[in-house]
């Protein structure tokens, strides 16, 4: 993952694939902004998402599916309802069996970003729990891979 100042530069054009999302009333927390653990929710959704849209992904019957074996998220300033934020998407890494996610949360009319995080999910069979010995199939790979930043692979 790039360092924080590299972070908080990121702008939407760091993304292939962008989804919005009006923020509830319930996201708040006692301090009037987003809770910490709905960026968590957020960011699976968005990845999901895509993977259902792009990747072949059928939840509740795929071969394989993603586990989520890694996440971390740093913050840079708050969002609150009724704000809508805009999800933003991109492949870091592919791996023969994982990927690494980089999300950015972006205000909708506002440039800075508002936080980013990463997800890494290892692809299992449904029948073990356990990664294929031969990876993720073709679908799936060829679908991240239209998200995969080349820059990124090559600095991990």
């Amino acid at each position: 993952m790039a360092h924080l100042k590299q972070l908080k530069q990121r702008t939407r054009a760091d993304y292939p694939y962008i989804r919005e999302y009006r923020t509830r009333w319930s996201d708040n927390d006692m301090y009037n902004h987003m809770n910490n653990s709905i960026y968590n929710f957020l960011y699976d959704s968005v990845i999901n998402t895509y993977l259902i849209e792009n990747c072949g992904l059928r939840p509740a019957s795929s071969p394989q599916y993603g586990m989520v074996v890694h996440s971390h998220n740093d913050y840079f300033s708050s969002i609150s309802f009724p704000a809508c934020a805009e999800l933003a998407l991109r492949v870091n890494r592919i791996g023969q069996s994982s990927v690494t996610y980089e999300i950015a949360l972006f205000e909708k009319g506002q440039p800075a970003v508002k936080s980013v995080g990463e997800f890494v999910q290892v692809f299992v069979d449904r029948e073990t729990g356990r990664p294929n010995p031969k990876g993720m199939c073709d679908e799936m790979r060829q679908g991240l891979e239209r998200l995969l930043v080349p820059q990124a692979q090559s600095k991990i």
